[in-house]
Order: C-alpha cells, then sequence, then structure tokens
C-alpha cells in the first residue's frame, strides 16, 4: 500500500513538472499577441451582424451560457457599445497595455459579445476556442514581454518565472476542443462513423441545404459523395485526427504533425461542406504547439528591416 502511495506521488510529481517546465517569456508574449489580434480583427468583422441580431424581435432571444442573466434583449445601442469597447480593450490586451486590468475585461466582453451573438436561434461554435483561449491567457503573465509600457531597455522575466504552465494550459485547450469533437462522433455513430456513411449523409444535407437557400456549394461535395470508399478513409482519418489530438502535447515533431494534419482537416471540411473555421485555419489556434515566438518575430523584423529601408 505504502509503494502504491509513493508511486502515486511520483506520478504526480512528475506530471507536474512537465506542466509547469519553463518556457520563455516571448513564447507566452507571441501567444498573446497572435491571439489578442485575431480576436480583435474577428470582432470587428462580427460587428455588422451583432448590429442586425441586436434589432431582432425580443420572442427570439433564446439566452445561451452567461446571456442567461438577461430576462429582455440589451437595448441596440448598448449591445453596439459593448462590442466597440471589447474591441478596444482586445486591442490593449494585444499591446499588453494595462494588462491587469485590460486582459480580465476583455476576456470577459469577448464571451458576453459572442455568447449573444449565439442567442438568436443559432449556436456558433466557431469561435469557441479563441474565447478559451482568451479566458486562459488573460489568467497568466502573458505581458511580461514585448509589451507596451515596459522599458526599452527592460529584460523579459526569465523562463523560471511560471509562463509555461500557461503554455501548456492554451495547448491542452486546443488539444481537448479536437478530443471531445471526436468522442462526440463516437457517441453518436458509434463505429457506424468509420464507414464513411454518415459523414456522405451529412455532406449531401448540408449541401442541399446550402443550394436551397441560394448559398455557395462547396466544390468537391459532389464528386465524394457518388464514392462511398473515398468518404470511409476521409471518416477515418478524420476521427483519428481528432482522437489523436492529445499527441499535440508531447511538443516538437508530433505537435507540428498533428497541427498540420488538423489544419489539412479542415481545408477538406472547407473543400466538402464550405464551413470555414478560421482559427485554426489561420494556424492561430495551433500556435501553443510550436514555438510562438518565432512565428511572431518574424513577421516583426521583416516589418522593422521593411520600415528602415524605406
Amino acid at each position: 500500500m505504502m509503494v502504491e502511495g509513493r508511486q502515486g506521488v511520483f506520478e504526480m510529481t512528475r506530471l507536474a513538472r512537465w506542466w509547469f517546465a519553463p518556457a520563455p517569456a516571448e513564447r507566452l508574449a507571441a501567444l498573446r499577441i497572435a491571439v489578442g489580434a485575431y480576436a480583435a480583427i474577428w470582432m470587428v468583422a462580427q460587428l455588422p451582424e451583432l448590429a442586425g441580431v441586436a434589432r431582432l424581435p425580443a420572442s427570439q432571444l433564446a439566452a445561451v451560457g452567461v446571456i442567461g442573466v438577461l430576462h429582455a434583449p440589451l437595448p441596440p445601442a448598448v449591445v453596439v457599445a459593448i462590442a466597440v469597447a471589447t474591441i478596444a480593450l482586445l486591442l490593449a490586451f494585444t499591446a499588453g497595455a494595462g494588462y491587469r486590468v485590460t486582459a480580465p475585461l476583455a476576456a470577459l466582453g469577448l464571451l458576453w459579445t459572442l455568447s449573444y451573438r449565439s442567442s438568436w436561434g443559432m449556436v456558433f461554435h466557431t469561435e469557441n476556442l479563441v474565447v478559451l483561449h482568451v479566458i486562459a491567457l488573460a489568467c497568466a503573465p502573458a505581458a511580461d514581454a514585448w509589451a507596451l509600457g515596459r522599458g526599452a531597455g527592460e529584460p523579459p522575466r526569465g523562463p523560471g518565472a511560471g509562463h509555461g504552465w500557461a503554455v501548456k494550459l492554451l495547448a491542452a485547450l486546443t488539444s481537448a476542443t479536437y478530443l471531445v469533437a471526436g468522442i462526440a462522433k463516437l457517441r453518436l455513430a458509434g463505429l457506424h462513423w468509420l464507414d464513411g456513411d454518415p459523414l456522405r449523409t451529412q455532406i449531401a444535407i448540408d449541401n442541399l441545404r446550402k443550394a436551397l437557400l441560394g448559398g455557395a456549394t462547396a466544390p468537391l461535395a459532389a464528386p465524394l459523395v457518388a464514392h462511398p470508399a473515398i468518404l470511409a478513409a476521409l471518416s477515418i482519418a478524420a476521427l483519428a485526427i481528432e482522437l489523436g489530438a492529445p499527441l499535440a502535447l508531447l511538443g516538437g515533431r508530433a505537435a507540428r504533425r498533428w497541427a498540420w494534419a488538423a489544419w489539412a482537416f479542415h481545408v477538406g471540411v472547407v473543400l466538402t461542406m464550405n464551413v470555414w473555421f478560421p482559427y485554426p485555419l489561420t494556424w492561430v489556434a495551433f500556435l501553443p504547439l510550436i514555438e510562438a515566438e518565432r512565428a511572431v518575430a518574424w513577421p516583426a523584423r521583416r516589418w522593422r528591416r521593411a520600415i528602415s529601408a524605406s
């Protein structure tokens, strides 16, 4: 019994060492910049739709998540004002300005605004992961480097300052969203999913609905529906990618390979159903799995060189 207890303590200690392994402050800062910039741009793009949703009849409100505290819709001007304030907070979040105040407020504003958008008859899930990432970053010391207000000569806090756990958390959130999607497929369709018929039906119905409503259909939908064997292979690949998401937590080559496979999966969704998930398609969702500081620093260096040469 004592041996089992010691083994359990050892395993927990090893897990803690992995979870809290040091990471550069610049890596977490790079994630703050990339995720914050994406969220701000996404919010700007959603403003017209939010303004339209805010004018829908009150009878159509079906509160989702935090919006459950409302008993009636907010005035349209208030909805737009909250969205604009959230964009401003996200810009401060991205810059790392007043981070201890602006980051939690930006996360709350984003959660509120996108929940409100989903409370009018259709629950959107394309932006769930970005909201989770912003919330996680708001709870982390993500402004210890590359932040507005830090002195030009002030060095970033060292890798032992507690940045590694936050990077791991963002990576775990990315991994978990795909794992949950894979488990949901098995719960709904079981092993029947592997023969390709559920995917074939999903592609056919989705594109038929788009065609009837005058929307754009996917370019590969019709050809693939006529080839069940290909759809069976794609079904197996999709499930393998989703259930294999925890491999991304291994880091290194395994994480990069899984991320590219997941990105290809989303390209396939566009080509077969014309459904876009911009967050992973732009690769921002997968940045926690790699050395994100390199991805952010490279365009910054190119920008500085272009400015110097002009």
